[in-house]
């Protein structure tokens, strides 16, 4: 077979797994020989908080990718070049240094990204190496999905059913990199170091193994076998924080630890099968899709609304408003499900998704406040963190995104909390100061009389604070503050 390039550099990003890699796949059937890099890019980490959990993942699970290259080329010396450097300038270098003749990538959608790679791809060709991306982490891209007319979708449903139609019944063609890895090459004795340790890095070892939350690829694949038992109850169990009904996967999504053309195939298996559930999964992974081709046919949403009307909406300001925000950062707004939701961000870096639409629409809807300044918090504070999806799901709840709930929808915080937590099971878990009140009593305690806050423990204002906001008139204020998008 003959081969395009003598020298491939692989640069992996957000797609860390061995099986089923398009870029590595690509490279090795197109490469004499191919070299593996992975940049611990500066010009991000520098921005982020010393003690990070999703650093920490990224830095288990290159550890593990090392150790499966090797294992593919079978040569001890083979594996993972990493850098900690500035990937802009770290991959032309590089690419000219170990002669490659190519660089193969897979695509990003984020601006950040997409003007990294636009710099990385002018000093390759100056260098006359060649940029080689190719799709790998969403079933559908850019405007491979368009309306009849020729344009993207801004509203999910009939975006879905053009999505479906075009997967069809047939299962997302896999990449099988085992036939090609004897062109895996061995490092150069410069480059034969291990994975760089967090201290060294600069940051902190975080609770991440404490939670339970493993990285890497095999451990995905556990997470996977785990919720095929359990992915026909989806559709009843999703919305219910205090059980086990999510796959759980986002985070490994997000960094590309497992393959979403292996999960759609999974759950179109399942669905043809009868599954109602995976037809609800896979309506989750057709979302993901979706607000991945919002960004990158309309990346004005990063900075504002996909609606430009709802750009027009005045939020509050001043100290009042940071005082409110901080309450809701802290979980203390006084509405248990908000608060409990939010204990369970800061403490774990993951948010349950009926959750995230709460609190979200909390801070919109009942404090009035920007949901830019939500979308920030969560950006810090996600393990599973996308600015796609994170901007998506936040111009949602502010109903000024694509196919976003109406802005005269509120979430009542206390309905929500009785429908999805009856039992008060996941409140008590992150507030624990209310875990004597029992499952009426626990979902508004301001109501409740003196007495009965004193026979459970809880004082008001004390160890736990009366709410910042009645929930009757936030939804008058907030009808008022809406109004403008009608004019």
């Amino acid at each position: 077979m003959h081969k395009e390039f003598d020298t491939g550099l692989v640069w992996f990003r957000r797609d860390l797994r061995v099986q089923d890699n398009a870029a590595l796949c690509d490279a090795l059937q197109h490469c004499k020989q191919v070299h593996c890099i992975f940049v611990l890019d500066r010009s991000i980490l520098d921005g982020l908080p010393r003690a990070d959990r999703r650093v920490e993942f990224i830095r288990e699970t290159l550890v593990e990718l090392d150790a499966s290259l090797r294992t593919l080329a079978g040569k001890p010396q083979a594996g993972l070049i990493v850098l900690h450097a500035v990937a802009s300038e770290a991959i032309p270098a590089m690419a000219a240094g170990l002669g490659a003749n190519a660089v193969f990538a897979a695509h990003d959608y984020e601006p950040q990204a997409i003007t990294r790679d636009h710099v990385v791809e002018t000093a390759l060709r100056a260098q006359g190496i060649a940029w080689m991306t190719v799709k790998d982490h969403v079933i559908f891209e850019r405007r491979e999905v368009l309306t009849q007319t020729g344009n993207p979708y801004g509203v999910f449903t009939p975006y879905k059913r053009a999505w479906l139609a075009r997967l069809g019944d047939v299962p997302p063609v896999q990449h099988d990199c085992q036939p090609f890895a004897q062109a895996l090459a061995e490092r150069p004795a410069a480059y034969r170091h291990e994975v760089p340790s967090l201290e060294s890095l600069g940051f902190e070892t975080t609770n991440l193994k404490a939670l339970g939350i493993k990285p890497g690829e095999q451990a995905a694949g556990k997470l996977v076998e785990d919720f095929w038992d359990r992915m026909d109850r989806y559709g009843e169990t999703r919305d219910f924080p205090a059980v086990k009904g999510p796959s759980y996967l986002s985070v490994h999504l997000r960094f590309g630890t497992v393959s979403v053309r292996q999960l759609v195939g999974l759950a179109l298996q399942r669905q043809l099968d009868g599954s109602a559930g995976a037809a609800v999964w896979l309506g989750e992974l057709i979302w993901r899709d979706f607000y991945f081709q919002v960004l990158a046919n309309f990346p004005h949403v990063v900075h504002n609304a996909f609606k430009p009307e709802y750009d027009a909406i005045q939020w509050e300001q001043g100290a009042h408003a940071q005082a409110l925000y901080r309450a809701w950062c802290e979980g203390a707004t006084g509405y248990p499900l908000v608060d409990a939701a939010m204990a369970q961000l800061n403490q774990t870096g993951y948010m349950h998704n009926r959750l995230r639409m709460v609190t979200g629409s909390f801070l919109v809807k009942h404090l009035g406040l920007d949901w830019r300044w939500g979308e920030r918090y969560f950006a810090e504070k996600l393990n599973d963190f996308d600015l796609s999806a994170n901007n998506g799901g936040w111009q949602w709840v502010s109903s000024s995104g694509c196919d976003a709930q109406p802005y005269f929808r509120i979430f009542n915080p206390i309905n929500q909390s009785e429908k999805f937590d009856t039992l008060g099971k996941f409140v008590k878990r992150y507030v624990p100061q209310l875990a004597n009140l029992n499952a009426k009593q626990i979902h508004a305690p301001w109501k409740l009389g003196a007495l009965e806050l004193a026979a459970a423990g809880v004082e008001l204002g004390k160890n736990y604070p009366q709410p910042v906001v009645d929930h009757a008139e936030a939804r008058a204020l907030t009808l008022q503050r809406y109004a403008v998008v009608k004019k």
